[in-house]
């Protein structure tokens, strides 16, 4: 074969040329992308039930959760773990050329549909659906010299300061701490005395979320519209006492501080 371009090298300088003339062509026509879509778009749901085993988990949540979303359009497959610290991830992998955010729509979707028989517990500390890589860019590791700064506080400091800078980071799908340290309030259960009390740890919550209530006391004076209002008072909570603030309207009327009552 190499001896008929040898004998006939006027042919083989117009092959030559015909092949450059055609690959020119094609780096004009061909679509070039920095990052192509190569991986299959991926949603990610997450959530948590703190105090159960993987086996509780698995049997209150993922497999409803499966159940639900299994069949949903442009669907692969689906993967999911459970660990023994109450945490568990559902990977739904799609078709590649599907739209991101249309299979995420579709995902949330279908666990809005079963969000009622997951338990209370899950659906209070949140389901998040996201479709992000599960692959990791880069670990950063924050400390201090400071001996008062310990984990608990390098933790909270991070989650206040650190990682909003990161999430706004252009390209940056999520940015997360790994574990959970930050500041809340731990209440230890006896269970002798419950079970003496006849008290279950269900009705302890509940008597710790009617202590926890952010109410909205209203307002007194407010304009109906009718007629004109010169001032309004808004009644607020602040520690453990009812206060109320004065609130000027629109009228000419002069303002004057309302006084503290509890």
């Amino acid at each position: 074969m190499f001896s008929i371009f040898i004998k006939r090298p006027v042919m083989a300088i117009v092959l030559s040329l015909s092949f450059l003339f055609m690959g020119f062509l094609a780096i004009r026509t061909l679509p070039v992308s920095q990052f192509p879509d190569i991986a299959p778009p991926r949603v990610t749901i997450s959530l948590s039930f703190p105090g159960s085993s993987a086996d509780v988990l698995v049997k209150s949540s993922l497999i409803t959760i499966e159940r639900a979303i299994n069949g949903v359009p442009g669907m692969k497959y689906i993967v999911s773990d459970a660990t023994s610290a109450g945490e568990a991830t559902i990977q739904v992998l799609f078709e590649l050329g599907v739209d991101p955010n249309i299979a995420m729509v579709n995902v949330k979707t279908r666990v809005d549909q079963v969000m009622s028989r997951l338990p209370n517990l899950v659906r209070l500390e949140g389901v998040v659906v996201n479709f992000v890589q599960p692959s990791m860019l880069m670990y950063v590791n924050l400390y201090s010299k400071d001996k008062n700064a310990d984990q608990k506080f390098l933790f909270n400091y991070a989650y206040v300061n650190v990682i909003p800078e990161i999430q706004r980071i252009y390209g940056i799908a999520q940015a997360q701490i790994l574990g959970a340290r930050q500041y809340a309030m731990r209440i230890w259960l006896n269970p002798d005395r419950m079970r003496a009390y006849s008290v279950s740890t269900e009705e302890v919550m509940d008597a710790i979320a009617k202590q926890s209530i952010i109410g909205r006391p209203g307002r007194i004076g407010q304009s109906t519209g009718m007629a004109a209002q010169s001032k309004e008072y808004v009644l607020i909570y602040q520690a453990g006492t009812t206060r109320r603030s004065n609130t000027p309207t629109s009228s000419s009327a002069p303002t004057r501080k309302a006084k503290s009552c509890a």
